[in-house]
């Protein structure tokens, strides 16, 4: 079996670091040299160099392209001329040169947790959230529009370049594989020095990258009462743990979140999310849940609102010495408040306990 060596299995986390920090760059891009790469891509294509356009967000730049595409000015999408010329032909000649279980290893270790974070996190997000503004924006001319960008993927996103260009890098750098020079360098150049770029015959539109991204610990996005991703000109995108969240959620903090929002939000994730930052006791002074059955400092209540999936039948104890209210959620079939604190109690009868804490 061909495997990396354990020197070169040692320098994968400095590609994968190298490789991390430029696709969550925050640093605006210096348009000189963006310019020059689109240019020098152009080239290569067989283009005439096009007037670039600079925007501050994707936002802004589908905003400034879409009555173009309507008014027929924009013509010829480019994306899949560059991505097949520089991108793939590079790629790809260096694919022909490796086994395929060495290929594998690389993919697993270098190239799959960029990929997590920069692609199931950040581009997922934002493509999200841009799909969320544009079509009360655009109202009936929206969805022709998106189909056309994105079922022509006339966009090049940097995040994705950088995860090939970790798997690349690390191909030319540490295991001495032949590419063509010229076409490295314009990829490398792209992938540095621009944002998101959607690129036709005429005009090639170049986004500035986010000034802001924030990952918890777990990678996942996440900020509280602020974004999670926001561009220069405030094109954000808010995340709790992961999960994207309307704006009016995102900015308020957790802890001022409010139960009745469950009673409008249709997005499971997003509810689950509330249930857990919100809190089954908070939930049930807000909500005014209905008691069912009670034992001892203990009540089976139900939440008679369309707030879940299913109906929220909780477990509340009342401290005794404290008075702090305590719930626990129970399944929908539990009847009793004994039966409830079995259920708990992974079956234990609550008759059999000696001392209730």
């Amino acid at each position: 079996m061909v495997a990396l060596t354990p020197e070169q299995t040692a320098a994968i986390p400095i590609y994968r670091d190298k490789w991390w920090q430029i696709g969550l760059s925050v640093k605006p891009i210096d348009r000189a040299p963006a310019a020059a790469a689109i240019n020098t891509a152009y080239n290569i294509i067989g283009f005439p160099e096009p007037e670039i356009v600079f925007c501050d967000s994707p936002l802004q730049a589908l905003q400034t392209i879409q009555p173009l595409t309507a008014r027929g000015e924009l013509w010829l999408e480019t994306a899949n001329a560059i991505r097949n010329k520089i991108h793939n032909e590079v790629y790809d000649s260096l694919r022909a040169q490796l086994p395929r279980e060495l290929e594998n290893q690389i993919y697993s270790l270098l190239y799959n947790p960029l990929y997590d974070r920069l692609i199931n996190q950040l581009k997922l997000h934002v493509e999200d959230e841009l799909y969320t503004q544009l079509k009360p924006q655009l109202g009936e001319r929206y969805l022709v529009f998106w189909m056309k960008i994105n079922c022509n993927h006339n966009f090049i996103v940097s995040e994705l370049s950088a995860c090939h260009g970790s798997w690349v890098d690390f191909c030319i750098s540490v295991l001495k594989l032949e590419v063509d020079r010229s076409l490295h360098s314009a990829f490398v150049a792209l992938t540095e020095n621009c944002g998101w770029i959607y690129p036709y015959v005429e005009k090639c539109f170049v986004c500035d990258r986010p000034r802001k991204i924030n990952f918890d610990s777990a990678g996942l996005l996440h900020a509280t009462g602020q974004p999670a991703v926001e561009f220069a000109d405030k094109f954000s995108v808010y995340c709790y743990r992961g999960v994207r969240l309307p704006e009016t959620y995102g900015q308020v903090a957790p802890e001022s979140w409010q139960a009745q929002w469950l009673l409008t939000t249709k997005n499971a994730e997003v509810r689950r999310v509330l249930i857990g930052a919100i809190g089954y006791e908070k939930i049930c002074q807000e909500l005014q849940a209905i008691e069912l059955d009670s034992w001892q400092e203990y009540t089976l209540l139900k939440i008679d609102n369309d707030v879940d999936i299913e109906p929220i039948h909780l477990l509340k104890m009342t401290c005794p010495s404290t008075g702090k209210i305590h719930a626990l959620r129970v399944p929908p079939g539990v009847r009793s408040a004994a039966s409830a604190i079995s259920w708990v109690n992974w079956g234990t009868n609550p008759e059999e306990f000696q001392v209730q804490t």
